[in-house]
């Protein structure tokens, strides 16, 4: 687990800058709270805008990034006010929560920015909770959100929009197909809203304050997950970072929750946490939200032994409630959705060698690196839609020994895809007429292994795409190990009686 959030391959070190960034902007945004004379709860407030503005936004352009996080305050701030306009009333606030649940959820059928949108809905209404706003206290938490998103916005548009000369971070849009209740996002919004009322319930037996804890469990488990199996798998993980940073929370929380600048530096470290570890290790961005909460709660003075000890069992309940919601109501087949992600993953591989082979060609409109920031991403989904094959724990040793053999491969397309994009400048190789044909037979074995049903005529194409010997030239020999590997992988593929979906 700690290797693969410290030592996993970081292309252009986009996780750290992406880590770097959150911590100015997020930092800039609650000075500025804190100069213009903002209480400490219009405070925490803005720094969250701020970090989701910052997190959640993932738009594949500068524009579209900017248009969705001048979206945000449009959708949030009626949330806002709802919630603190519920605020007396248990029954209709409820209902409301319930409401926003499901709604966030669903929005995640229009991509990057429905989901962008619904998070920040979601999570309005969850700071509403853990503060427990009143209307009286609105025009100052709406200043402060206006002011801290346009804080990070400065950062991310203007000081340091790596994205104008680097591939940012990639969102791609999860499988939606179907329509009515077959389609995905529609399934789980249903399930969301069914898993959030079973939080609620539960979470309310438990405390009658800090309930809204086992609902925005249930919440960040649905978030980023397509199928019952990584649900579950997710649910877990989700605990076992909530238990890890309880521990290191109350370590560090209780010594220095009275000492300003050290509380300010370990939410800071929490913050780079977050958003560093985030997209390769579920489990330890928890432990780092986990321990920020508990720094923030001994800013406000509540925090003690009693307060984390029910933040884990709220939890708990926020990941038993998506548990059931995934296994008992309109469930999504994992195999299904790994299917789907393999296949966006081949055709990103597709993309990567056409991408190259166009910028050998002189198109100076190719981008090879942004392309193979597509294609990680598209790994990570595969990695999570197949993590409870290869769990430990799964009984299922045959389909499991598949699953590893296809994330083998996998790795293995992704790592000649990296090595050939970073050689393929080298002037000599450019004009080498062997780079074409190898990337013609890299695009064929995608097709035969994408295009049609493996074991068939698919098949039948796979085996007649025999690479060349390797080549002594790097760019060659990134190629021709990727068609190795790319034929490979059609025998876990076609033991498994299962093909990729097209993307």
């Amino acid at each position: 687990m700690l290797k693969s959030a410290f030592v996993a391959a970081d292309p252009g070190r986009m996780r750290l800058r992406f880590a770097g960034r959150a911590v100015l902007g997020i930092g800039l945004a609650v000075a500025v709270c804190g100069a213009v004379g903002h209480s400490l709860q219009a405070a925490i407030t803005g720094g969250l805008a701020a970090l989701l503005a910052l997190f959640t936004v993932t738009d594949a352009t500068v524009r579209g990034q900017a248009v969705t996080t001048a979206l945000l305050p449009v959708v949030g701030l009626p949330v806002l006010g709802l919630a603190a306009v519920l605020h007396d009333a248990p029954v209709a606030r409820d209902l409301a929560f319930v409401a926003v649940v499901g709604v966030g959820v669903y929005a995640r059928r229009w991509g990057p920015r429905g989901h962008s949108l619904g998070v920040f809905a979601f999570m309005t209404f969850f700071a509403a909770q853990f503060l427990h706003t009143v209307p009286g206290q609105l025009p100052d938490l709406y200043e402060a959100v206006l002011l801290s998103i346009a804080s990070a916005s400065v950062v991310r548009f203007g000081a340091w929009c790596y994205e104008r000369r680097l591939p940012g971070p990639v969102a791609l849009a999860a499988p939606t197909g179907g329509t009515g209740l077959a389609r995905i996002t529609t399934r789980q919004a249903v399930q969301a809203a069914a898993g959030a009322t079973f939080a609620l319930v539960v979470g309310q037996m438990l405390s009658g304050q800090r309930w809204y804890w086992a609902v925005g469990a249930t919440w960040w488990v649905f978030v980023a997950t397509a199928s019952r199996g990584e649900t579950v798998v997710r649910s877990f993980r989700r605990f076992l970072g909530t238990v890890l940073g309880v521990v290191l929370g109350f370590a560090l929380a209780v010594p220095f929750h009275d000492v300003p600048v050290a509380a300010a530096l370990i939410v800071a470290v929490s913050i780079f946490g977050i958003f560093y570890t985030a997209h390769v290790s579920y489990t330890w961005m928890m432990l780092a939200v986990t321990v920020m909460a508990s720094v923030l709660y001994g800013l406000l003075g509540v925090l003690d032994p009693a307060l984390l000890a029910l933040r884990i069992a709220e939890t708990a309940a926020g990941a038993l409630g998506a548990v059931l919601a995934v296994l008992l109501v309109l469930p999504v087949t994992t195999h299904s959705v790994t299917d789907a992600w393999v296949a966006r993953a081949l055709r990103c591989v597709h993309t990567c060698t056409a991408e190259t082979t166009a910028r050998l060609a002189g198109s100076v409109d190719a981008s090879p690196a942004k392309r193979v920031s597509e294609l990680e991403h598209a790994l990570g989904r595969v990695r999570l839609s197949l993590a409870p094959l290869v769990h430990p724990l799964s009984p299922m040793k045959a389909r499991k020994g598949r699953a590893r053999r296809v994330l083998a491969l996998l790795d293995d397309c992704a790592r000649e895809v990296r090595g050939f994009a970073s050689v393929a400048a080298d002037p000599e190789a450019s004009h080498d007429a062997r780079l074409a044909a190898a990337c013609q037979r890299v695009e064929s074995a995608v097709e035969a292994l994408t295009a049609t049903p493996v074991g068939g005529e698919g098949e039948r194409l796979a085996r007649s795409l025999v690479p060349e010997a390797t080549s002594p030239e790097p760019a060659l020999a990134h190629l021709h190990a990727l068609e190795r590997a790319l034929l490979e992988l059609a025998v876990p593929l076609r033991s498994s009686n299962r093909v990729p979906s097209r993307a």
